[in-house]
């Protein structure tokens, strides 16, 4: 975003999509050494990786992240080490490196803060559910809500929305909780990191909302009918596929389940039932 002469991106993305972030920043006339400061809605590497890349070709740039997230950022050993576990030989073609950020350069947040960039003013709304570390920025102006993946993945105002539920982090009862903080900003438009504007917030959120409702109960009746790791998690790929197949061209489906990695949103749903189950059993 341009603010007066104040610079800032909003998630950057990986290190693997550093070239195409610098070509698309000259198209607008800006290079890296311009930037004042990186706004992180979470850390995952396909929002975050590309961070300390940077802040190393220009350290006057200041970074934006939640606190349950800053220590990962300055020493991402153990991000790094659960990616690797997730996403395997993929990982470096996928995102490329991670370089850490210098502490001094982090600027930690917990949430109600209103940051400040020249007549542009940010509110931020800490969302939780996808990650426990996840942000919303508020721009107070255009009442853009820069939502990260508290909504879901939409391809460009296109009606179907993806869920991205990865571990280690998956809270619906928080998730709905966040998607009220934002509902509760009356947002004009919801900017999603993947990918663009929605540009009608309340029936968006309305549609997701359903969407994780689902996803859930799929994965739990999936979990109690089978004790078979690898077959209920086929069953849930096939049955998203054939809902995206259902709503999209195949070009578009591919382009959705490529970005939603649906292995990784099982694993994520299926960690958060067997965790309200052992609280439940504890209880």
């Amino acid at each position: 975003m341009l603010v007066g002469d104040q610079k800032f991106l909003i998630d950057p993305g990986p290190s693997s999509t550093l070239s195409t972030l610098e070509s698309e920043l000259a198209v607008r006339g800006i290079e890296i050494a311009d930037l004042n400061a990186i706004l992180l809605t979470h850390i995952h590497l396909d929002h975050a990786g590309a961070t300390g890349s940077l802040v190393r070709k220009n350290p006057r740039i200041k970074v934006y992240v939640h606190a349950k997230g800053a220590a990962h950022m300055a020493d991402p050993t153990k991000l790094l080490s659960s990616a690797v576990r997730l996403y395997g030989e993929r990982m470096d073609a996928l995102y490329g490196e991670f370089l850490p950020v210098p502490s001094d350069k982090l600027h930690v947040l917990e949430g109600g803060e209103t940051l400040q960039f020249d007549s542009r003013e940010l509110r931020v709304l800490y969302t939780p559910g996808h990650a426990s570390h996840h942000v919303t920025y508020f721009d107070t102006t255009e009442k853009v809500a820069f939502v990260g993946d508290t909504a879901g993945i939409c391809v460009e105002g296109n009606p179907f929305i993806l869920p991205a539920t990865p571990p280690p982090d998956i809270d619906l009862e928080l998730w709905n909780a966040s998607l009220d903080a934002i509902a509760a900003s009356q947002p004009t438009r919801l900017f999603l990191t993947h990918f663009g504007f929605s540009e009608h917030p309340a029936r968006h959120i309305a549609s997701y909302r359903e969407c994780l409702r689902h996803w859930s109960d799929l994965v739990g009746t999936l979990l109690s009918t089978t004790t078979d790791e690898a077959q209920a998690m086929a069953a849930f790929s096939t049955a998203v596929n054939a809902e995206t197949g259902r709503s999209l061209s195949t070009e578009e489906a591919n382009h959705y389940v490529f970005n939603g990695a649906l292995d990784i949103s099982w694993a994520g749903l299926a960690r958060y039932h067997r965790k309200r189950a052992s609280a439940m059993a504890q209880s």
